[in-house]
Formats: C-alpha cells, sequence, structure tokens
C-alpha cells in the first residue's frame, strides 16, 4: 500500500465519524426541545440548529467525499488513478459543507441560544446569511452570554415558559452543540484539504497493483 492509499483510507474512516458526530450534534436542540415541551416546530434552543450545519453541512456533503475515500483504499474496486482524482475532486464539496457548518457555528457562538435574544422565545428572527456574519467582531465574540450569570432580563424571570433551569440547560446545549460542530467543521476542512493534494498525488504517481493482478 502506498502513503497515498493508507492517507486516502485514513481520510475515509476519519470524515465517516465526523459526518456521523455532526449529524448527532444538530439533532440534539431538536430533540432535547421536544423531551422538554413535547413541542418539535415551536420555541426552538437556538434558531441556527434549523440551518442544519451539522446534518447538511459536516454531514450530507461529506458522505460522497468519504464513500469515494473508502472505496479508493488498497484493493478496492476504485484503488487506481481515476478513483484518487475523483477522491480528491469530491472533497471540494466536503470543503464547501465544512465551511458552512462553520460559519453558521460561528454565528450561532456570537449571537448566543435564543432564550437570550428575544423574550417572545421565537424564532421569527432567525437569519443566517454572509451579511450577518460581516458585523461579528472579534471584540463582540466574547461569549458573554454563556459565562454570565444569566442572560435573561429581570421581566424575563415573570414569563412562565421562561426559568432560569431551562435558560441554563439551553445555554449549555447551545454552547456544546455549537462548539463541537465549529470543531468537526474545522476537523472535515482539514481532512478535505488533505485528501485533495493526497488525491491528485496519486493519480499522478499511481497506486500499488491490486492481489488479483499479483497473483
Amino acid at each position: 500500500m502506498t502513503c497515498c492509499e493508507g492517507w486516502t483510507s485514513c481520510n475515509g474512516f476519519s470524515l465517516l465519524i465526523l459526518l456521523l458526530l455532526g449529524v448527532v450534534l444538530n439533532a440534539i436542540p431538536l430533540v432535547a426541545n421536544l423531551v422538554e415541551e413535547d413541542k418539535f416546530f415551536e420555541n426552538p434552543i437556538s434558531c441556527f440548529e434549523w440551518w442544519f450545519p451539522g446534518i447538511i453541512g459536516a454531514g450530507v456533503m461529506v458522505i460522497p467525499a468519504t464513500m469515494m475515500s473508502l472505496a479508493a483504499r488498497k484493493r478496492a474496486c476504485c484503488n487506481d488513478r481515476t478513483g484518487m482524482l475523483l477522491s480528491s475532486l469530491l472533497n471540494i464539496i466536503t470543503v464547501i459543507g465544512a465551511v458552512y457548518c462553520m460559519l453558521v457555528s460561528i454565528q450561532a457562538l456570537a449571537e448566543g441560544p435564543l432564550i437570550c435574544n428575544t423574550q417572545s422565545n421565537s424564532a421569527a428572527t432567525c437569519e443566517f446569511s454572509l451579511k450577518n456574519l460581516t458585523h461579528i467582531h472579534p471584540e463582540s465574540f466574547d461569549l458573554q452570554w454563556f459565562f454570565s450569570d444569566s442572560c435573561l432580563s429581570p421581566t424575563g424571570f415573570n414569563n412562565s415558559t421562561i426559568n432560569f433551569s431551562s435558560e441554563e440547560t439551553h445555554r449549555i446545549i447551545h454552547f456544546s452543540v455549537f462548539l463541537g460542530l465549529l470543531l468537526i467543521g474545522i476537523l472535515e476542512l482539514l481532512f478535505g484539504f488533505s485528501q485533495i493534494l493526497i488525491g491528485f498525488l496519486g493519480c499522478l504517481c499511481g497506486v500499488s497493483k491490486r492481489r488479483s493482478q499479483i497473483v
């Protein structure tokens, strides 16, 4: 097995684990809200899980490159120059998905959970866009909503649907989910770029012979 094939196999298994983690993390706030409130489309923990950064960006968009990387390892049906080239090209989609996951996670972490942004606790004001990202500066990205004792105004405690325990739960889930998705996006970006390079090297330099050709 050449180093190109070995690294391609490692990339494939790594991306498989990351995409599964991304899907699970994205589903956590949706499931938690369903368990807490018995409502699936109302009162979400935040706005940004509905942009599916883990399910679409870190999940679905990573599947083609993952399958090709696993198929292009030693003695598989795609273990040739074409397979290496395809594994490289498909990882461009992985990079795009990873960047999308990272951007949504960054905006989610900067703005905090929905309970800290509006007393109405409605997703009507949720909007993810590149324009919104331009308003996020390093000095505003201090996670004050997470480290402060409470992000609710005093009038917020009069609302029966909002209390300190639910706020604390939402803040922890929001922080854990989107920090995890940000790390997953970064790792997928690194694995994607590495496979783009390794795939092109495998295409140019060739791969080892299949066992059926040796026997």
